[in-house]
């Protein structure tokens, strides 16, 4: 399939209803350039694609919404490089292709580890909630990562608990909630723990920085909390 045919493909799917758009701009979409097409929609067309790297950058850079999204699904990981990630990264202009793409094709590069803790001290919103999705991403996908990667996540999660924009601290209270209920007994304890540490250090911030923080330690702890998460990891 070119890169013709996969756009007449997604004008076919697309709504492109005002309605629609204005649905998902309430939820915080960017619809500048978007052509309403569900998410499950996007899947299965991803499915009778393929992984097709070249395709992958050439329907990327048509710039539509919902193209960026498929981009995502259709790459192949190994062929992925840093300069890639680094230009797609700075057309993050939505929470939605952010996570989709952290999530699905960016945390499973060779270059996942380097750029979640590079990005996470980013000033642009996007760049940095792509590197705390990231860290998320990591905690429920890559079983073989060593607990002592996910401690150095918690430290930085700690350091940058402080920003109040929408949706940075939404991000890093995922990653904290899927450390501390995705892996084992051992960081669901690091998780509670840094959560706590969160909340009391932040009594010396600002009014803005305080709130962010209780937010994301807070919102952790009522969830680590659950009794579903604590008998799937064993802890009584």
């Amino acid at each position: 399939m070119n890169i013709s045919e996969v756009m007449q493909k997604l004008e076919a799917l697309a709504s492109h209803d005002a309605r629609d758009l204005a649905g998902m701009a309430r939820f915080g979409i960017n619809v500048d350039k978007a052509w309403v097409i569900s998410i499950p929609k996007l899947r299965k067309f991803a499915n009778e694609i393929g992984k097709d790297h070249d395709l992958a950058l050439a329907v990327w850079d048509t710039g539509i919404h919902e193209a960026k999204i498929l981009a995502g699904f259709i790459d192949d990981s190994q062929f992925v490089t840093e300069k890639q990630m680094e230009d797609w990264v700075l057309g993050f202009d939505s929470w939605d292709v952010t996570d989709m793409i952290c999530g699905n094709l960016f945390d499973r590069t060779q270059f996942a580890v380097e750029k979640a803790k590079v990005w996470s001290e980013r000033p642009e919103e996007f760049v940095k909630r792509a590197g705390f999705v990231i860290m998320a991403a990591l905690a429920v996908h890559d079983k073989k990562m060593p607990d002592k990667q996910f401690l150095e996540f918690l430290k930085i999660i700690k350091r940058e608990s402080g920003d109040n924009r929408n949706f940075v601290r939404k991000a890093v209270n995922w990653a904290l909630r899927s450390i501390g209920k995705s892996r084992n007994q051992f960081l669901y304890h690091a998780a509670l723990k840094t959560s706590r540490e969160i909340i009391a250090s932040s009594i010396h911030w600002e009014v803005e920085s305080r709130r962010a923080a209780n937010f994301i330690a807070g919102d952790a702890i009522r969830e680590l909390q659950k009794d579903y998460i604590k008998n799937k990891l064993g802890i009584k």
